[in-house]
């Protein structure tokens, strides 16, 4: 697991000393130095003093609050250093008149890792899959291109996520297949994996936009609202199959997850408990930081840089009209 970013499970106080975070937990101390820390994240009840926040929100890390069921809460997000007055105009133009190309992109983003996503599959076997490779690959921009309004690309966005929540059951165990994606609560032990695994993203893609001058409220798939950063939820949407459901689908099918084992029974298997987070954790950590050879920029990066790059593109498009394409697992850029 990356140095950068710590897990704490444990219930304990954290304290700034001297140059480190001390968590005091009932096993002792921890000292984690602060200049190799980026990200901390929370699962269970901590007391944090206001000097700690003070060197955390100057060294620019963010703290992702979790509750004991493994629900997330909330970030403590640093004061903005990257700020940009012209962006923030621009999003703002851009969400007025030409929202819908946004959004557009998103959804065929979607598709399009989507597809490459099952096709592993489909190279292996699953012929059953064929009809969604093609909805992907063919229907989904023909059917982008023929609609304006918001409430019409997210009815495409939904159909393709229908058919692809349809589709595991030609490739994952019985115990892991969902009728339909539940979210407040999950209602079962894969709606729990995605729940927590979209979090996981959400709260990763926060920290890599705050990295660039966009303003997080801002967004053009999803509302924007109060007590939110939609645009991470905007952004992280083309990565959920790369990163969330590839982890989940190795998780359950290398039978490191298991539903007996890694689930709280007590709450109907529909959470993880702490064990299957730790396990669900590492895995993720290890998707999201494989590095790859980046087509366009010819040099390896990772998965997490990728998200960031995805809002320099989502900048240049806003500054120079240049086409936002977000990232795609196929060609790699």
């Amino acid at each position: 697991m990356k140095s950068e970013t710590k897990y704490i499970f444990s219930k304990g106080n954290l304290t700034r000393e001297d140059y480190s975070i001390k968590l005091k937990n009932d096993k002792g101390n921890i000292y984690l130095p602060i200049e190799k820390v980026k990200e901390i994240y929370l699962f269970n009840e901590t007391t944090i003093t206001t000097k700690l926040l003070n060197s955390i929100s100057a060294a620019g890390i963010t703290i992702h609050f979790f509750d004991y069921y493994g629900h997330y809460t909330g970030t403590f997000y640093p004061k903005e250093t990257l700020l940009s007055g012209r962006v923030v105009v621009k999003q703002v133009e851009c969400y007025l008149n030409n929202r819908n190309i946004i959004a557009k992109s998103i959804v065929n983003g979607i598709a399009c890792n989507i597809r490459n996503v099952l096709y592993h599959y489909y190279r292996h076997g699953c012929s059953e899959l064929k009809s969604t490779l093609d909805y992907c690959n063919k229907d989904v921009p023909s059917l982008l291109s023929k609609v304006e309004d918001i409430k019409q690309i997210l009815m495409i966005e939904g159909s393709i996520w229908a058919k692809f929540y349809s589709d595991f059951k030609y490739f994952l165990p019985e115990e892991f297949l969902i009728n339909k994606r539940v979210k407040r609560p999950p209602d079962n032990p894969m709606n729990a994996m995605i729940s927590f695994g979209n979090s996981l993203l959400y709260t990763k893609t926060i920290t890599e936009i705050y990295q660039t001058h966009l303003n997080q409220t801002i967004s053009y798939l999803h509302e924007p609202s109060e007590a939110r950063f939609s645009l991470s939820l905007d952004l992280s949407e083309v990565f959920k199959p790369i990163i969330v459901y590839k982890t989940i689908f190795d998780l359950v099918n290398n039978k490191k997850i298991k539903v007996s084992k890694h689930f709280n029974s007590e709450l109907n298997y529909s959470l993880l408990n702490d064990e299957g987070k730790r396990i669900f954790i590492e895995e993720f950590e290890d998707r999201i930081n494989t590095t790859f050879m980046h087509a366009k920029l010819n040099r390896p990066i990772t998965y997490k840089h990728a998200i960031r790059l995805d809002g320099y593109k989502l900048i240049k498009y806003l500054e120079e009209g240049t086409t936002f394409i977000p990232f795609n697992l196929e060609k790699k850029i």
